[in-house]
């Protein structure tokens, strides 16, 4: 009874001690890539990258960014899925020359832990709408306000410097990597990926509202590439790029109404087009401004048929220019087409359309070159006699032909008809 009862505490004590080693063995250290503009695309990866970490219960999610900056709409989801992740997230510029530039400081603000390569630079947080509309004074002081109360919320949450934060979005102010360490803006400094994780190795830190200790050294790594939704996403969710798909669609379209059978102007469009929707999904449209751009499309191909002197094409030309002004809603933090893009594009188009139009109004109009219509108004010569009926030398050929009096051979005729294989001519 004694060895049972010394064999049983044998067993407990080393499944006590296999689930202690269990328990602590560090997991995997997950790397993504945030590379470019901060932009729908971007923020999906790195939200997703974020609920993967936490999926699979990894040490950190380190993420290694070198943005210029971006979106205020995209910077916000991405800051906020940091804030409430439950695992550690650490933010690391990287690599040498990279950067963390206006919506890159609060991404880096929000990690647990922030580190900088040598060479790199953080700063310039101060916001600029990128869009056609200036905003007035007051709208300026409400958004600078804004950012900056957001800037220096999240960095007193993390125990970095907040004066500095605010200096960063009113004045534009920029520092290297080995100022912001020494400022406390950034935590640490770190060679490579490598020296990172040790670093960071046995630091505590504040994960939703507990005090978790990082186990980095030695640590698994797994890198999340981008797939390829993500890569398309990244670039054609800009708003400019998505306007000028969105104008090839509807141009190959147009052409292919124009012309049918040429097929290849319309697939060009139709993928442009669906590659534009996509992009649409993620940016906050106004679907005024597409009802708009639509309806100069439809005004366009009205051209086609209704005799307006030019009046439609300027009504189209009006209406594709307010649509784009207003594809975009306003107040989303620079999410607008340019004044760059959207005058020669409208100017490109509009002149594509009307190019087009004017060759298919041409083409209707202009008396056909060939068959049997191109003989009506040519001349020939009555090879037998017409009383009514004989035949005509016409246009290096021998015809039937018919008149209403009587013509003798030899003389010069007209001709006024085709019917069927047979002309209805009269004396020249």
């Amino acid at each position: 009874m004694k060895r049972l009862k010394h064999l049983v505490w044998a067993l407990l004590m080393l499944l006590l001690a296999t689930g202690a080693a269990g328990a602590a063995a560090p997991g995997a250290v997950l790397v993504l890539p945030a590379v470019g503009s901060i932009n729908p695309g971007l923020a999906e990866f790195i939200v997703e990258g974020i609920r993967r970490a936490e999926r699979e219960n990894a040490a950190a999610l380190v993420i290694e960014l070198d943005t210029p900056g971006g979106l205020e709409t995209s910077m916000r989801q991405i800051v906020q899925a940091i804030t409430n992740a439950k695992v550690p997230v650490v933010v690391y510029v990287h690599p040498r020359s990279a950067r963390a530039a206006s919506a890159g400081v609060f991404i880096t603000m929000a990690a647990n832990v922030a580190a900088m390569a040598p060479g790199t630079n953080i700063g310039a947080a101060h916001p600029v709408s990128v869009g056609m509309g200036k905003i007035d004074k007051t709208m300026e002081k409400k958004l600078l306000n804004d950012m900056v109360a957001s800037g220096r919320s999240l960095a007193a949450e993390r125990g970095r410097n907040a004066d500095w934060m605010e200096k960063a979005v009113r004045q534009s102010v920029s520092i290297p990597a080995a100022e912001a360490v020494k400022l406390k803006v950034v935590d640490l400094m770190a060679d490579n990926r490598e020296d990172l994780l040790a670093k960071i190795n046995g630091r505590k830190v504040e994960v939703g509202g507990k005090p978790v200790v990082l186990h980095t050294a030695g640590a698994p790594i797994k890198e999340i590439p981008e797939g390829l939704r993500t890569r398309l996403l990244k670039y054609i969710a800009d708003p400019n790029i998505a306007f000028i798909l969105m104008m090839i669609g509807l141009a190959g379209l147009y052409f292919e109404f124009a012309h049918p059978g040429v097929v290849l102007p319309g697939v060009i469009g139709g993928i442009c087009l669906l590659l534009a929707f996509f992009a649409f999904q993620t940016l906050p449209i106004n679907y005024i401004g597409v009802l708009l751009i639509v309806l100069a499309f439809i005004f366009f191909i009205l051209e086609f048929s209704v005799t307006s002197y030019g009046l439609l094409s300027l009504a189209g030309l009006v209406s594709l220019f307010l649509g784009g002004m207003m594809l975009f809603r306003g107040g989303e933090g620079g999410v607008n087409i340019s004044w760059s893009v959207l005058i020669p594009t409208v100017a490109i188009v509009s002149l594509f359309f009307i190019g087009v139009t004017g060759i298919v109004f041409r083409s209707h109009m202009l008396r056909s070159m060939s068959g049997a219509a191109a003989m009506v108004g040519e001349r020939g010569v009555v090879y037998t006699p017409l009383n009514p009926e004989g035949q005509v030398f016409v246009h290096g050929e021998y015809w039937q032909a018919v008149s209403d009096e009587p013509i003798a051979q030899g003389e010069a005729v007209e001709v006024l008809e085709v019917m069927d294989l047979k002309l209805r001519v009269r004396r020249a």
